[in-house]
């Protein structure tokens, strides 16, 4: 940045300030002030060259102080769907599921006031002692950094941004990631309250699959959900979102997700939701679904198979208390729906299967089936019922006619 450059911002920022204007929200008289410090300029050419475009400079000198400079643009892109630094003149961007090397360059010191100015919103730090911060960004978009000496030498940087292109299963549907007869039944199974976890890789559209179930939930229902940070966002009208919390400097008051569950059952919820299951909170969230909670989550895996089996494993992290004799049956008859969806070569979100629990547990091995499945490129059904067929029955639900399913044999 040259000086002539940083002069001007110095001023804008002098002007915000003296103004009581606020970049975020007033940026037309943002961009008034810069249009009108550059006016006073006695010579253009120090702060714009010959051949930029006065608008585009405008614009450029307004994102460094409202926006986030140089990454603004990428950041305004529909198109980019997660931007990361490996190092300030190394950043990438994904498009369509795909990874390609930016223009842009960055020095060290902009990589670090970048990320202040991110996190200046969301109450969270990173320093030495807290080398690894989650935080969201005012649109939505989930942040994580970390820093040396954790990385080699540069700042990491990850902005995973909020791209909502769909809010229901209905547009899941025209996009390909569904089809219609597995979106029907999804819906029935979010109506009837059947306990649902959602798998798959990053990236493999987990959290925009878990917005569209729970937008199709009937609105009477009162959702309360738990993240480590925001990320859902439902168009129910009785909903409330909490988010962990870091602990302080002096090591106080951080709230891990398993007191966020424990909070929100006594929210009077009608549904529990837990944005992502990690460690020992899928043992909190396995004894609320115990005690007839209707939940909803997500974790990493490679397929329903696999969800179920670190389902089993991860409450076992809580303490040595916790046996495999507790936690396989309550899986087993807790657990009723697991949709698996994965990120394609082509970039399409898809889902790949959705299993049903039997609730039957032989030896270690916690029976499950494909209600719907893909073959020959479709997501098909199998032939099958799902369990718990007296809650589709309690809500006139025809399962047979839904899917054209026979019963378990």
């Amino acid at each position: 940045m040259s000086g002539a450059v940083g002069d001007v911002i110095q001023e804008v920022r002098t002007r915000v300030r003296t103004g009581g204007i606020s970049p975020h929200e007033e940026t037309i008289e943002l961009r008034h002030i810069v249009e009108d410090i550059l006016a006073q300029e006695k010579n253009a050419s120090n702060t714009a060259s010959d051949n930029e475009s006065p608008v585009l400079f405008v614009n450029q000198l307004a994102n460094q102080v409202s926006g986030f400079g140089l990454l603004q643009p990428l950041l305004d892109d529909p198109s980019i769907e997660e931007i990361w630094i490996n190092e300030p003149g190394r950043i990438f961007v994904a498009r369509n599921g795909k990874s390609e090397l930016t223009s842009v360059i960055l020095g060290d010191a902009e990589v670090r006031g970048l990320v202040e100015r991110m996190l200046a919103s969301s109450g969270r730090r990173v320093d030495l002692s807290n080398p690894f911060v989650d935080a969201t960004l005012p649109d939505g978009s989930r942040l994580h950094v970390v820093i040396p000496d954790i990385t080699r030498k540069h700042w990491s940087v990850n902005i995973r941004k909020f791209i909502m292109g769909s809010k229901s299963l209905d547009g899941l549907v025209s996009v390909g990631t569904l089809s219609d007869q597995a979106a029907a039944f999804l819906q029935a199974c979010v109506i009837a309250g059947l306990n649902v976890v959602v798998a798959g890789a990053t990236q493999a559209g987990k959290t925009t699959l878990m917005n569209a179930l729970l937008n199709s939930a009937p609105s009477s229902e009162r959702v309360i959900t738990c993240e480590e940070v925001f990320e859902l966002q439902l168009t129910s009208p009785d909903w409330v979102a909490l988010q962990t919390r870091q602990a302080s400097l002096e090591g106080t008051g951080e709230i891990p997700l398993r007191r966020l569950i424990k909070e929100a059952l006594r929210m009077r919820p009608s549904r529990l939701v837990v944005g992502e299951v990690r460690q020992e909170e899928a043992l909190d969230l396995l004894v609320a679904m115990n005690a007839g909670m209707p939940s909803m989550c997500s974790l990493h895996a490679n397929g329903a198979r696999e969800a179920i089996s670190k389902l089993c494993l991860l409450p076992m992290l809580a303490g040595s208390n916790v046996s495999a004799e507790f936690v396989l049956p309550t899986v087993a008859s807790v657990v009723d729906i697991v949709v698996h969806t994965a990120l394609r070569p082509d970039g399409l979100r898809r889902v790949q299967q959705i299993s049903s629990v039997t609730g039957r547990l032989e030896g270690n091995s916690i029976e499950i089936g494909d209600v719907f499945n893909i073959q020959n490129g479709n997501l098909e059904p199998q032939g099958i019922f799902p369990g718990k067929l007296d809650r589709f029955e309690a809500h006139n639900i025809d399962l047979a006619s839904l899917i054209g399913a026979s019963r378990w044999v």
